[in-house]
């Protein structure tokens, strides 16, 4: 029989003598040894094939390019093999059996192959469903493999759970799809699912360098570190980048055909821009840039690089053995190495994360290289900068700066050091929005020996007193802060009130930051330092819930008012929609304002 032959990768498709046929296709797996990365899956199936317990249906789910459709195929030449020795299905495929070489290139009568993104309606489920009852015609198994399952309309899928739950004993159902969060539950719950992973940069590596070998193709390491990067897990895509850079390079591979191709900045390079960026060398950096962007790099693609370089080095100070991989250059695992032991975490995160905020800036901005350098601005500016918490504890008089350098005019930040004259210097902090805050620093400058400037006299804030919790929300009204004003009345409750300290509850929807804007407010209101404490005790009620109490009573109160009972009776439909209690003279004034006309002798005493 011709196709029980000599079966190899190479030999899956015909063509013509001599048509070149693609790497992708060429050397497409053709059983489980060949496939890469997909270890968990293979020993599943070998297990459940020894065992007899085969499923049903088979749901693979992954990226694009990790091997969806070819596992598909090779599943059904296990299902379905039969050599002169062999009858049963089987996942040791290295003897090409009776159906494997149809059923490989996709031609085979009794594995059907359907596009779901082509055929999504009932009708072509319907077609389905209708010859399932039929026996295959030369096969052990009639095989359904349904690509992009995940395109198919509700209605199909809704035709087709009845019989994928109850399927003849003949048929088989392979689903691959990219989009698992699209299938529906019901449909998952009748399959066996395999998540195809990613494959490893050091596999795809180890199978792009196989590939060239049996190609005669001379390759670069680095540029095989290149391809599986850029890859991104894909076997597919990789292979069609090589296909690509054999191309390219009229049938050598060289890092820098392959970084030409891409549009990709040099390694080194990127390890040259980071350094400059993390010593603050705002020159040498954006000069860095602009070269790398003369030789053909996309600028997000170089921010890009700079990010994936960050995460490395922050990587390799938790996991050294990270610098083993095989998609790495000898200058990243040095040098990355290197970077891990000197830069803090500190550093590393806030510049991923204005690295996270910056790429987008740069992919959407009508200037990518003048949007690229001012991200590179902000990183250079912020590097060797302490983060707002240390500020404050170095100001406090904790000592010196994170970084190490020493306070100004070498004095502490107590109030009393007149060390000579100062100027405020501004120290960016990074902020969310990768930009920066302003965080003001005094920094001494020279001046003459013989003239001092004595300090200008400050004038002291007059203290307000406060005795309740009415009075600060009197004040924030004042200082027309009205969104504080309405969150200490809906959620303080009052505990303890003291001169320069409050100790309060707050309701469960209080926000998190409220204590510390309360201090800084009573601080600026009243002229002097509080102590804002959060007590363990239950509290008072909250101003609103006063007002509100207070409210219900005088509705209470309306409505028990004799003359308001009766108007409300007299006007069917008539209702209290509020009650306004006015203001009540002083006794002592009103008595002053009634005349005292003089007695006469008929008044009785």
């Amino acid at each position: 029989m011709s196709e029980a032959g000599n079966l190899g990768t190479e030999s899956l498709e015909t063509g013509k003598a001599g048509a070149y046929r693609v790497l992708a296709r060429k050397y497409r797996p053709s059983n489980f040894s060949e496939l890469i990365g997909q270890e968990p899956m293979v020993r599943t199936l070998t297990n459940a094939f020894a065992t007899g317990r085969i499923a049903q249906a088979w749901m693979l789910t992954g990226v694009r390019g990790v091997g969806k459709t070819t596992t598909a195929r090779i599943l059904a030449r296990a299902l379905n093999y039969k050599t002169a020795t062999v009858d049963q299905p089987s996942v040791d495929l290295s003897v090409p059996g009776e159906h494997c070489q149809a059923i490989m290139e996709g031609r085979h009568v009794d594995v059907i192959e359907m596009d779901a993104a082509s055929h999504t309606g009932i009708d072509d489920i319907r077609d389905i469903i209708d010859r399932v009852r039929y026996a295959p015609v030369s096969a052990r198994y009639k095989v359904y493999i349904i690509d992009e399952v995940h395109m198919l309309s509700t209605q199909a899928f809704n035709g087709l759970l009845k019989t994928l739950e109850e399927p003849p004993p003949h048929v088989k159902f392979i689903f691959a799809t990219t989009e698992i969060r699209k299938v529906p539950i019901t449909v998952l719950s009748r399959c066996q699912r395999f998540d195809l992973r990613r494959i490893d940069a050091g596999a795809l590596v180890g199978h792009l360098s196989s590939i060239a070998a049996k190609e005669g193709i001379s390759v670069d390491d680095d540029a095989l570190a290149m391809i599986a990067r850029a890859a991104e897990g894909s076997a597919r895509d990789s292979l069609s980048i090589l296909d690509q850079a054999i191309a390219h390079g009229s049938g050598t591979v060289s890092a820098d055909a392959v970084r030409a191709m891409l549009g990709l900045a040099d390694r080194a390079r990127i390890i040259d821009l980071f350094e400059y960026v993390m010593k603050g060398d705002v020159a040498a950096a954006l000069a860095e840039f602009r070269a790398q962007y003369d030789t053909g790099a996309d600028p997000a693609a170089v921010l890009t690089d700079l990010a994936e370089f960050n995460h490395l080095v922050t990587r390799l100070r938790f996991v050294p053995a990270a610098a083993d991989d095989a998609s790495l250059s000898e200058d990243e695992r040095r040098r990355g190495a290197e970077f891990a032991g000197t830069l803090s975490v500190r550093v590393l995160s806030r510049t991923w994360q204005m690295l996270l905020k910056g790429i987008p800036e740069v992919q959407s901005s009508n200037r990518p290289v003048s949007a690229g350098e001012m991200v590179l601005i902000r990183l250079a500016h912020a590097a060797d900068l302490p983060t707002l918490d240390e500020a404050l504890k170095s100001l406090e008089g904790a000592g010196p700066l994170p970084n190490g350098a020493p306070r100004a005019n070498g004095a502490s930040a107590s109030p009393g050091n007149a060390g000579g004259a100062s100027a405020v210097a501004q120290a960016r902090m990074p902020s969310s929005n990768g930009g920066a805050q302003t965080m003001r620093l005094v920094e001494a400058q020279p001046v003459p020996e013989a003239y001092v400037p004595q300090p200008a006299p400050v004038a002291e804030a007059p203290v307000v007193p406060v005795k309740s919790l009415a009075d600060i929300v009197a004040l924030a009204d004042a200082n027309r802060d009205i969104a504080f004003k309405v969150l200490l009345k809906r959620c303080v409750r009052p505990v303890r009130i003291e001169p320069g300290r409050l100790d309060v509850t707050l309701t469960d929807d209080a926000p998190k930051m409220l204590l510390n804007d309360l201090t800084s407010k009573l601080r600026a209101w009243t002229g002097r330092n509080w102590l804002v404490s959060l007590s363990k005790e239950e509290g008072g009620q909250t101003l609103a819930e006063m007002e509100t109490t207070k409210r219900e009573n005088a509705f209470s109160d309306a409505k028990a008012d004799p003359t308001v009972a009766a108007i409300l009776a007299r006007f069917p439909g008539a209702k209290i929609i509020d009650v306004r209690i006015p203001d009540v003279p002083d006794v002592e004034e009103a008595e002053a304002e009634v005349p005292v006309e003089p007695a006469s002798d008929d008044d009785e005493i």
